[in-house]
Parts: C-alpha cells; structure tokens; sequence
C-alpha cells in the first residue's frame, strides 16, 4: 500500500526540520530578548536581524498562549478568599470622609472609579471613561504602545491610583498618563512614556508618577533595549513634564551600579529596580527638606530618600521590608511603607506570613510594625500590588489588591469595615490602589463636586 522510503529521504527531511526548528527558534529568542543573533556587530542597536520573520514566528509561538486567556475568561477575576463578604460589611466612620475607590467593574467589565460616603457607604459618583477614544488619539505605530488597543482597552482596563482634583476631575493611570473631568470626559493625556502604579501631588500641584523610559537612557550596550528603565516623573497641571530622571542612572551616579549588575548567577536582570511609588516631601524637617522624594524600589526590597536638586541618595532602607509597596509621610520624622512580605524561596513567590505596614522612625532609627496583630488576624496577604493609608487620628486604611478586598481598622486595631468587589455572578475582581479622602482640602473640592454636581451624559 506505502511506497517503501528511501533512507536519504528520511534523513533529509529530519536534517531539514531540525534545521528549520533551530531558525524558527533564533527568530524567537532575537525578537523576544531583542538582541542580534546574526554578525553580533553589537554597536548599541540590538534589533532583530529579520523583524517581519521574528514577529510572525513570535506570533505563531503565543497563539496557544493567547487561546489559554481567552478561554480563561477575564484576567481581573481573582482568588475568592472571602466567599462570605459581599460589598461593604461593617460600620460606617462617625466623621465625614470618602473612598475612592478604584476597582474593576465584573458587571459592566470595564474599570471605574467610585466615590464613596464612608459613612453610609453610599457611592455618591463614578468616573468611567471611555478608554477605546482616549487610545484612538494615541500613535500605537511606536513600540511602547503597539498593544495598547489590544491590552488596555475598555474590557481591559484599570483606572489606577486615581487622584482627586479640583472641579471633580481625576488623574488616572491606564499606561499614558491621562486627567478626566467629573463627567469622564478626557482633558489631556500624556503617552511620552508608560506611566504605572502610583500617582502623587506635592504641595506645588505638581504631579510625581513612576515611569517606563523607552528607549532606555542608560547605554544599550549594557542593558539592550527591552530593559525596563524606571524614571521618576514631575508633571505639569496641564499634563507637560517638567522633570525626569531615570532611577538606574541615579543608581550609577551615587555609586550604586553594583545593585544593578552584580546579581550573581541567574543571568541579567531586565529589572532591577521596579519603582512602584514615589512621594514627594512637602516640608522641611530635621531629616529632609521640600523638594527631596521618598522611592520605592520593590524588586531592591529598598526604600530610597532622594534629593534631586543635587542628585543625591540621602538615606536607603534595605532589610526591614520585602517587595514592599507604598511609602507614605506621617510626620517631621516618621515614614510608613507597606510591605508585602513576598520572599523568593525554593518552590516560587511566597508571602512569608503576611503582609505589613512597617513605622521608620528617623530620630530613633528604629523600625516597628503597626497594628501587626490585626493584619495577621484578618489575614492579609497580597503578593503584589496593595497599600495602606495611617490616618491622622490612628486609624489604617489597607487595600490588598490581589484580593479584590479593602480593610478599614480602628486605632486600637479592631476592624470598623471590610469590602470585597464582588460581581453579581460571585466572581471578585481586582482593585486598583484606592484611597482614603479625609483632610480638609480633599472634603472641599468633594463637597464642591457635589453641590454644582452637573448631569453628564453616561449618567
């Protein structure tokens, strides 16, 4: 019935599909760590030497990919740890003060921001923009932005770190930087660069966001071009920015370069640093003064204190924390800083216990843990991401974002209220780093928004 084979036959057509499999993988390997695999003229350009094959082949390899997330359903559900709480449960504060709350809508499946009376829990306003026209006035020919439509659509999107501005506005975070009005409409956006994670204001009305720097501004010829450069960014009210710096070069400048290239056996690290926030000083004190910037650098384990006037690393916090997010000032003299806990052991990631707020008190240089045991009793553990807010009065606001739940504890530790954005269906949903409204300029512009509130057309 078969023809019998000739052997040469057989060990050509082995000879041949080996020899393509080895170049179908070189095409992969090139356009994935972008270095030259043909010549090796590395003259700080590290392209691919044939970039329509190295994209076809690179599609071809994450079809199977690809197919897995769709089937998978939305990549915003999470882990339901808390199958019996369902929205807000607990007791609402005595005082006036709001959350914005920043989370991803399972019903409607898009992100929103909601603005919530924490004393009723009632939600008094959502800002929930259309991100498919933002995209639309963004040139996604550049190679920073060639997924966007694709990764951070209306389906696919999070309005991180929302920040309340005057006449009801919000700046979000959605890769460019972008500032909506109270009714979601946009007024600017910056797509300069990728801006992630965290959005802070100093007491100018500037605005300080973390950075990707693309292409890198260190030398190509150390890091390639897929490195992932962290900046610190100053941005105009108007959305223009006015500073810039890469952290890496700080690194380099203040004889730090160790940190970045000296890992050890593993192979090179296109991510040394991962600045997740950073917050601006706005008075002086005995330990900084205005103008200096606290950083946290997750993937260090290492909070910085920076001056950027003169380019100087003031102080380092190392081993008191692990990939910790979130620094914050509480006084003249003391800073506090969510810690996740997050340690690389033998079998992956792990949380070592759980997450902490961690106190550096500089006049005592003393580290202490604050309400431990009430963030060990609620169990809260998220790998990555997440917050905590002290108030003035004591009180701790905690947001763990793996979890899709928020914490609200007393000053002597006793949990006032917890949510879990749960959907209809009893799926829950990822968060997006809320926060707390309390100070007197923030129940201004809320109480301003909600007397001239004006009906908008998604209303």
């Amino acid at each position: 019935m078969f023809k019998k084979l000739e052997a040469w036959i057989l060990y050509l057509t082995i000879l041949t599909g080996l020899l393509f499999s080895i170049f179908f993988g070189l095409l992969v390997y090139q356009e994935i760590q972008a270095k030259q695999w043909m010549g090796m003229a590395n003259n700080g350009r590290t392209n691919p030497t044939f970039p329509f094959l190295s994209k076809t082949a690179v599609f071809l390899v994450e079809i199977p990919v690809n197919l897995k997330i769709i089937l998978a359903g939305n990549k915003y559900i999470v882990k339901d740890r808390f199958p019996e709480v369902s929205g807000f449960v607990g007791k609402g504060t005595d005082e006036e003060m709001y959350l914005l709350l920043s989370r991803y809508d399972g019903d409607l499946e898009e992100g929103v921001v909601e603005l919530v009376d924490l004393r009723t829990f009632k939600i008094l306003h959502t800002w929930n923009p259309d991100i498919d026209l933002f995209n639309s006035l963004i040139d996604t020919s550049r190679k920073e932005f060639e997924n966007l439509k694709r990764d951070n659509n209306n389906k696919r999107n999070l309005l991180s770190s929302p920040m309340f501005m005057d006449n009801g506005g919000l700046v979000i975070l959605s890769e460019p930087l972008r500032k909506i009005n109270s009714c979601s409409d946009l007024v600017w956006q910056n797509d300069e660069d990728k801006f992630h994670h965290s959005i802070e204001i100093d007491n100018e009305g500037n605005i300080w966001v973390p950075n990707h720097m693309y292409p890198p501004v260190i030398s190509t010829e150390k890091v390639g071009e897929n490195y992932w450069d962290n900046g610190i960014t100053k941005v105009s009210q108007d959305g223009e920015i006015i500073f810039q710096k890469s952290v890496s070069e700080i690194f380099m400048e203040n004889n730090m370069e160790y940190l970045l290239f000296s890992l050890g056996k593993g192979g090179f690290n296109v991510d040394p640093i991962h600045l997740n926030d950073i917050q601006p000083v706005n008075e002086d004190s005995n330990f900084w003064k205005k103008g200096d910037l606290f950083m946290s650098l997750a993937n260090q384990s290492m909070v910085l204190l920076y001056r950027p006037s003169t380019n100087e690393i003031l102080w380092k916090g190392v081993g008191h924390t692990y990939f910790q997010h979130d620094v914050d000032i509480l006084d003249d003299h003391r800073i506090s800083i969510f810690s996740n806990n997050r340690k690389k052991f033998i079998n992956g990631n792990v949380i070592d216990g759980n997450n902490e707020v961690v106190i550096y008190d500089f006049k005592t240089n003393q580290y202490t843990s604050y309400l431990k045991e009430s963030m060990v009793k609620e169990d809260v553990r998220t790998s990555t991401q997440g917050l905590s807010q002290i108030l003035d009065n004591g009180d701790l606001f905690v947001e763990e974002t793996n979890y899709g739940r928020t914490l609200f504890f007393n000053a002597n530790g006793s949990l006032r209220w917890q949510h879990v954005n749960r959907a209809n269906d009893g799926d829950v949903y990822t968060l997006s780093w809320s926060r707390i409204l309390y100070k007197s300029d923030s129940l201004e512009r809320v109480n301003k928004l909600l007397d001239s509130k004006k009906e908008c057309v998604n209303e």
